[in-house]
């Protein structure tokens, strides 16, 4: 058979559903962020790598320029020159460059000159059909991978771009202060003559292929600063996504909580009623058969015990018999008024004067136990109420109150009136309301007494809520509390 699913483990399902879909949420959110975040980041360092490498196609071209009208027209011409060997590119660089024969206007200060306040770390100008000779160098480092490059370079007739770096780009982006030269763009571009009359292979020129390295380290900060800014952008706006999202889920888990509070009130109260309406129809049906003879026993044993003399053997016996009945008739009485609680008749009622009537009723019970009763009730505390029942309900708290201090103690009744409500607070010094079973004490048949029904307080709420009054049970300093709430009749 399949399980029946109860509507409050369906409450806690939902809860457990929500909790994981907020965190599922924030899982989702994080990812998303971060694979925004590299895919911006990817595409700034490509956009930014294109920019740069427009730019050395600019350099370079305008370096090709340059040397073609300032140094390879007037050689062309015959006028004939050397080339320098050090000049200075970027600090700290020491230049070792070879020695031509014949001087001419100096190539290094064109070169100088073109790039002049730009970040070029390294340049080298081979020699036509060379790989090792330089006519212009700020280095004598190479490397087989660059000679294959220039090869390359030779055959297509196609610049090349190489990014090199120092640190992985991951680890840059935790570098606080990222060093110089980290990020290096190399290019190495085919130099040409800008006249068919000239050319470079024709005339034995040195000049062929331009190498140079540009710092690009600042636009890789930049990227980096870019991507810091996303990053704390996306977190940002995803703590916030979430904590909107989590209070939106505490909310459903509030309402749920008090739906499921509710619903489990009002099957408490159902079942309530079934066991009610079950009792009442059980007690209904003997409650006629246990009265008449339990009537008939107590008259008996009271007829007899007035016949007996006290000193009798008998006489105790008839009394026994007597309080029995007695004890019993009013528990078949108890059962009947909860089982079958009558509808209030609405009437004036002044609460002093019911307090004050049970009083006097139970005076000899107060001084038989040695218990004080103050009554604080200023006059004028009037409701509207069953004038019968609202008297059950004091005597039944009265009673309890007395049962639960035993010998000697302090009943204090305090009647006040406060927002358009009659409250009257009864306080005992007896040990006060057990906490472990606190919350089971206004449940019908529960009782921690040998001889108790159960059924007092039961009785006294039923009455109250009847009235559309409250009742509550507190522990207080020295003692316990019920708090009776009645709505006041407006004069």
């Amino acid at each position: 058979m399949a399980e029946k699913m109860t509507p409050g483990r369906d409450t806690v399902l939902s809860l457990g559903v929500a909790r994981f879909l907020s965190w599922a949420s924030l899982l989702f959110i994080l990812l998303s962020s971060l694979a925004i975040s590299v895919t911006i980041s990817n595409s700034a360092q490509k956009t930014i790598l294109r920019k740069q490498q427009e730019f050395a196609q600019q350099f370079a071209e305008n370096l090709n320029h340059q040397i073609y009208q300032r140094y390879t027209v007037p050689r062309y011409l015959g006028v004939r020159g050397i080339t320098l060997f050090n000049f200075p590119i970027g600090e700290g660089n020491r230049n070792n460059l070879l020695l031509s024969a014949n001087r001419l206007e100096p190539l290094d200060q064109i070169v100088q000159t073109t790039v002049h306040n730009l970040q070029v770390t390294s340049l080298k100008i081979y020699n036509y059909h060379t790989e090792t000779i330089y006519s212009l160098s700020t280095t004598t480092e190479s490397d087989k991978e660059t000679a294959s490059s220039i090869a390359r370079v030779r055959a297509t007739n196609k610049p090349e771009f190489k990014l090199e770096s120092a640190i992985p780009f991951w680890k840059a982006l935790f570098t606080i202060h990222l060093p110089q030269r980290s990020f290096i763009m190399r290019a190495i571009y085919p130099m040409s003559t800008e006249n068919r009359l000239i050319s470079y292979e024709n005339e034995g020129s040195e000049l062929d292929i331009l190498e140079f390295s540009e710092d690009i380290t600042e636009e890789y900060r930049a990227i980096i600063g870019f991507q810091w800014i996303i990053i704390a952008t996306t977190m940002v706006s995803s703590a916030i996504l979430f904590i909107l999202l989590l209070l939106l889920i505490r909310k459903a888990e509030k309402m749920l909580r008090e739906r499921l509070a509710e619903q489990q009130r009002l099957e408490r109260e159902l079942n309530q009623h079934e066991k009610l309406a079950g009792m009442g129809r059980v007690v209904s049906s003997i409650a006629h058969e246990i009265r008449n003879p339990l009537g008939i026993i107590r008259s008996s044993a009271e007829l007899l015990l007035r016949r007996i003399p006290p000193g009798d053997v008998t006489y105790s016996l008839l009394s026994a018999i007597h309080d029995e009945s007695k004890r019993l008739s009013q528990t078949v009485t108890d059962f009947l008024d909860y089982a079958r609680p009558r509808t209030p008749s609405l009437t004036p009622v002044d609460l002093c004067v019911l307090i004050e009537q049970a009083r006097v009723f139970l005076q000899s019970a107060f001084k038989e136990r040695d218990v004080a009763f103050e009554i604080h009730c200023p006059g004028n505390m009037t409701v509207a109420g069953d004038k019968d029942l609202l008297y059950r309900a004091i005597y039944n708290i009265i009673t309890n109150a007395l049962q639960a201090m035993g010998s000697s103690g302090t009943l204090q009744v305090d009647v006040f009136k406060k927002d358009g409500h009659v409250i009257l607070e009864f306080t005992d010094s007896g040990p006060g309301f057990d906490p472990a079973v606190k919350d089971r004490i206004l449940d019908p048949f529960f009782t921690t007494k040998d001889d108790g029904t159960g059924l007092g307080l039961p009785i006294v709420q039923s009455i109250i809520t009847s009235h559309n009054g409250a009742l509550e049970l507190e522990n207080v300093p020295g003692g316990a509390r019920v708090r009776v709430t009645l709505n006041a009749l407006e004069n």
